[in-house]
């Protein structure tokens, strides 16, 4: 009943469904699950920075602290969107 569920919602809102990458984070295998909408801002802070999509995973991983990884990834992309943004 739950994926008949799902699947009906997902067919709805497809722009609400996380998309997960995965990447390697010091040796571990992982991914991260980001709205569409997130994962394009972090493609193109990526690209700004010559950096490849796991290059720039590494380096958010590596300055989070204790953040989550998923909720650093959204933070990164809300930062780099108000500093993008005119006054």
């Amino acid at each position: 009943m739950h994926r008949r569920m799902a699947t009906e919602v997902a067919a709805r809102y497809p722009a609400y469904m996380l998309k997960k990458r995965s990447v390697v984070l010091a040796g571990h295998a992982t991914s991260v699950a980001l709205e569409p909408e997130f994962w394009s801002v972090i493609d193109r802070i990526a690209a700004e920075r010559g950096l490849s999509h796991a290059g720039l995973m590494v380096w958010i991983d590596q300055t989070r602290g204790q953040r989550p990884l998923a909720s650093a990834c959204r933070i990164l992309a809300l930062e780099w969107a108000a500093a993008s943004t005119p006054d």
